[in-house]
């Protein structure tokens, strides 16, 4: 006949927060054991791309490593990937170049206008 098994915590529905595995102990009973709940592996929020050099952890653990490895050393590191900061880097670059560039070709027509006037 089966053994019939019984949680041996006090949470007694079977709930995401309560995953049990059953264990055969070496007296040969069947038991419940309980199993922690699986930790995701940080990405990021953009491009949905995982995080490299972060370690996938559950948040009370996370709390108690130091932050050198919580983080990559790099601008936005351990919230953003490399790729999306380097297309933000390029595109502030090529937005300021587009300013200067709007700018030189304004003195260029006031030149213009002024080289007209004077004929």
């Amino acid at each position: 006949m089966v053994q019939r098994l019984t949680y041996r915590r006090r949470h007694s529905y079977a709930t995401k927060s309560n995953k049990q595995r059953l264990v055969k102990t070496p007296g040969g009973k069947l038991v419940y054991q309980l199993l922690k709940k699986p930790s995701s592996i940080p990405t990021c929020p953009i491009s949905g791309q995982r995080l490299n050099g972060l370690p996938a952890r559950r948040p009370d653990t996370l709390s108690r490593i130091n932050k050198s490895k919580k983080t990559v050393h790099r601008a936005y590191g351990g919230h953003l990937s490399h790729a999306v900061v380097k297309e933000r880097i390029i595109r502030a670059f090529l937005v300021e170049e587009q300013k200067i560039v709007k700018k030189v070709l304004k003195l260029q027509k006031a030149k213009e206008k002024a080289a007209e006037k004077k004929k």
